[in-house]
């Protein structure tokens, strides 16, 4: 990953591949951002003139190239929109976390094969200083190691991402300053791991091999890692993760990552949906809707590296990880629809449609999850195509048992960047999962599918725990083209809505 690194100097002095700066749309035009004063100054407090003369506006996205001013050791200057300037007579007139964080991604996704820049974004706060790290990480992010080009795991169509990137502003020895870059790294780090295994094809990220990665990092970790196999959850009669995982070859598992603090006075469980591929078994996808389906198993990705983030950030709260693992597939042993199934609650289901299966495999998890009687579950999934037409590809939604927890779930997913909206949960769509032959059916109404799921899902939560779930079906995997820090491809939607979850439990802050 890039190197950050905190500095204090100025930036003409600084010798790196070029400078970035921010520039704001204000009402008569571009107006430069706070941090680029000494380069405004080198052009004779003109740059914003010279910006709008190339076409510069401000706007959020935007990024303009110039050539740097006489005197200077770096030779470009980058230009980057952070939208719309701040209200100076605003009570917080800074510049807003989310706008400093896409900024910067632009900016070091626009500076791949460069070895160093310096980014004199607007710095008020050590939170704005994480943003923009995180900007920078998440927006250098690559996957190209299948690629010929991409035999270095380090290439980005055929550039090095950026090396380093120097944040003016910076103070190396300013302990809250360094604390907001370590903890950008150890979330961003983590984040784009999760990328990474959403990004592998099915054929390389099977429920055994996904168990083992994450076997792997929870001993580096120091998190308690637990690995149920076909065998032993057919001992322990995990019917739903059974039922899914049994048309595959590749055999499902239950992964469970327990990481501790022995000054936790809260424990949080967070699980995940993690089907490595998803043909839709007997129900099977049409044509076209196929390709993507390696990134069903996104929500046990983002499980999986909150997890590992809440450790290496040390936070005084007990988190359990719940990854449920499992193959879709087609095949003279998959389950059909018309199926019964006896889930690890005792509950019966009767299978409708074969497709329907996230909501299956989470349900053993979820009940696994409840004995140990956490002070809270979130659920994480690439649910239903219904929240995606619904809320669109950016935004997930938010259910809960609870109007309290859900209005701080989406407040937390709010503030570290991630859209999202609270969803209802309305009684009148259980009955559409009422069963003849079984206690539910995994299909219910067709209209507001995504909410029927969510209902499906609240039977298996154990009685008095708080709830939430998260439809990530929409921002989980990006088919059109990179934007901010968001790359084309696995985006690792809902790890920093966990962290800071998890912080937030760890404070006391979170019920």
């Amino acid at each position: 990953m890039t190197a950050l690194t905190l500095s204090t100097a100025a930036a003409p002095g600084l010798r790196a591949d070029a400078i970035v700066i921010g520039v704001a749309k204000g009402t008569k035009g571009p107006v430069v951002a706070p941090g680029a004063e000494a380069v405004d100054k080198a052009y004779d407090g003109k740059l914003a003139g010279v910006l709008e003369t190339l076409g510069a506006s401000g706007a959020e996205g935007e990024l303009t190239k110039l050539p740097a001013p006489a005197g200077f050791k770096a030779p470009l200057v980058v230009a980057v929109g952070l939208g719309a300037e701040p209200d100076a007579k605003s009570e917080d007139a800074g510049y807003d976390a989310e706008a400093l964080r896409r900024a910067a991604g632009v900016a070091a996704r626009a500076l791949a094969g460069s070895k160093k820049a310096a980014f004199a974004l607007p710095v008020d706060s050590p939170g704005a200083l994480g943003a923009i790290g995180e900007g920078i990480l998440l927006g250098a992010y690559s996957f190209d190691v299948y690629k010929e080009n991409g035999k270095d795991p380090k290439a980005k169509n055929g550039k090095a991402p950026l090396a380093e990137a120097a944040l003016l502003g910076g103070k190396p020895r300013d302990a809250a300053h360094k604390g907001a870059v370590a903890r950008a790294v150890a979330v961003t780090e983590e984040l784009n791991r999760a990328r990474d295994l959403i990004n592998m094809p099915p054929n390389d990220l099977t429920p055994a091999i996904f168990a083992g990665i994450a076997q792997t990092a929870a001993k580096e970790h120091g998190i308690k890692a637990q690995v149920l196999d076909d065998k032993a959850l057919t001992k322990g009669g995990y019917g739903g993760i059974l039922g899914v995982g049994g048309g595959s070859a590749a055999t499902p598992r239950l992964v469970k990552l327990s990481y501790s603090h022995p000054k936790a006075e809260k424990h949080l469980a967070l699980v995940g949906k993690g089907i490595t591929y998803d043909s839709g078994g007997i129900s099977l996808k049409p044509a076209g809707h196929n390709e993507t389906m390696k990134c069903d198993m996104s929500g046990a990705a983002a499980v999986f590296a909150a997890v590992v983030a809440a450790a290496r950030l040390g936070l005084e709260v007990n988190v359990t990880g719940w990854l449920a693992l499992a193959e879709n597939m087609p095949s003279g042993s998959a389950v059909r629809p018309g199926d019964v199934l006896r889930m690890y609650s005792g509950k019966t289901v009767e299978v409708l449609n074969t497709d329907a299966e996230g909501r299956l495999v989470l349900a053993d998890a979820l009940w696994a999850a409840s004995q140990e009687k956490p002070d809270a579950i979130v659920d994480v999934a690439t649910l239903t195509g219904a929240m995606m037409l619904a809320l669109g590809s950016r935004t997930f939604g938010v259910m809960a048992n609870d109007d309290a927890f859900r209005s701080a779930v989406y407040e937390a997913a709010e503030e570290v960047g991630e859209p999202a909206w609270p969803m209802p949960l309305p009684e009148h769509l259980r009955k559409g999962m009422d069963s003849q032959v079984a206690d539910i059916a995994n299909m219910g109404e067709r209209m507001g599918g995504g909410l029927v799921a969510g209902l499906f899902l609240r039977e298996f939560v154990g009685e008095g725990i708080t709830w939430a779930h998260l439809d990530i079906a929409g921002p989980a995997f990006n088919e059109g083209g990179p934007f901010g820090y968001t790359p084309k491809g696995g985006t690792g939607s809902a790890v920093r809505t966990l962290v800071r979850l998890a912080e937030l439990t760890a404070a006391g802050d979170l019920g």
